[in-house]
């Protein structure tokens, strides 16, 4: 399985669409991290997006289908998203 660290960018005029969203967004991660897919995820200091580092099968196309269902996706809360794999190099994420 790849891990992949995912981008999400937002601007103000969305504000309103997560606040909404929020509550399924966060309960969507928290289910998501339980099963080992979601390893981090946070928001940028200064309110511009959030980082979700996640680990999912089929390369690209699967994380992608995989974020996909994260309710700020689904609910067009995010402005823009950026899906890179990524390699560990240092730190506690090892693969199983």
């Amino acid at each position: 399985m790849a891990t992949f660290a995912v981008h999400y960018s937002y601007g103000p005029a969305k504000a309103a669409i997560r606040d909404r969203l929020r509550p399924d967004h966060r309960r969507w991660l928290g289910e998501e991290n339980k099963a080992g897919n979601v390893l981090l995820v946070g928001p940028y200091g200064d309110g511009t997006g959030a980082l979700l580092l996640v680990r999912a099968e089929g390369g690209l196309d699967g994380a992608e289908a995989f974020i996909a269902n994260d309710p700020f996706i689904a609910g067009e809360a995010v402005d823009a998203v950026r899906v890179l794999e990524w390699t560990q190099v240092y730190g506690p994420f090892t693969e199983s």
